[in-house]
C-alpha cells in the first residue's frame, strides 16, 4: 500500500483527480449555500456549509501534504473553476424562489391574458400609457420552474411585448399553476366525474 501511495500513478494522477473532484464538490455545494441563504431558507444553509468546510478541509491538506506537486495546483484550481459552473447548473436546475414578470404589451392583449389564466397563474392587469401610446401592463408572480411555461405563452400571443423577470425574496400569497401530473390528474378526474353523471 506504501509504495502505491509513494508511486508516479497516484502523485501525478489519483491525487490530482480526488482534489480536483473534492473541490468540483464543495465549490458546488458552496454556490448552493449562497443561494439558498439568498432565498432566506436558513435551515439547508448551515448544513450545506458543514459539509463543504469539511470536503474543503480535507483538500487543502492534501495541497498542504504535497507542496511540490503541480499538478495538484492545476487540480486544485480546475475543481474551483469547474464546480462554480456545476453549482450553477444545479442551481438552475432546481430553479428555487419566485419571479416577478412585468409584460408590457400595445397589441391586444386579450388572448394572452386569457391564456395566462388558463395556465393557472394569477395575474393582475393595469391600463397604462407609453411613448407610443395605450398599452396594457400584466403583472404575475410565478414560481422560477415555470418561467419558460409563461415565456412560451408571451411569444406565442404576442412576440413583440417588452418583458421584465425580477427575483422575488418573499410573496405572502399568490396564484400558481398545479405541476402537469397533478393537472392531468385533475383532469382525468373531471372526465371521470363527466361519464359518471351520464
Amino acid at each position: 500500500m506504501n509504495n502505491f501511495l509513494d508511486s508516479q500513478i497516484f502523485m501525478w494522477i489519483v491525487l490530482p483527480v480526488t482534489i480536483f473532484a473534492l473541490r468540483v464538490v464543495d465549490v458546488s455545494i458552496a454556490t448552493l449555500r449562497i443561494v439558498y441563504l439568498s432565498r432566506g431558507m436558513r435551515y439547508i444553509a448551515p448544513i450545506l456549509g458543514f459539509f463543504e468546510i469539511l470536503i474543503w478541509l480535507v483538500a487543502i491538506r492534501q495541497i498542504f501534504n504535497n507542496l511540490n506537486n503541480v499538478a495538484c495546483y492545476i487540480a486544485y484550481a480546475g475543481g474551483f473553476a469547474t464546480g462554480n459552473y456545476i453549482g450553477i447548473y444545479i442551481e438552475r436546475k432546481l430553479a428555487l424562489g419566485l419571479e416577478v414578470v412585468r409584460i408590457i404589451t400595445r397589441t391586444n392583449a386579450d388572448n394572452l391574458i386569457m391564456d395566462i389564466k388558463k395556465a393557472g397563474f394569477g395575474i393582475t392587469v393595469l391600463d397604462g400609457e407609453g411613448i407610443n401610446g395605450a398599452v396594457k401592463i400584466i403583472f404575475t408572480l410565478i414560481k422560477r420552474k415555470s418561467l419558460q411555461e409563461l415565456v412560451d405563452l408571451i411569444n406565442k400571443n404576442n412576440p413583440k411585448a417588452f418583458y421584465t423577470v425580477e427575483r422575488v425574496q418573499a410573496a405572502n400569497e399568490g396564484i400558481y399553476p398545479l405541476p402537469t401530473i397533478q393537472r392531468n390528474r385533475n383532469y382525468w378526474n373531471l372526465l371521470r366525474m363527466d361519464r359518471k353523471k351520464r
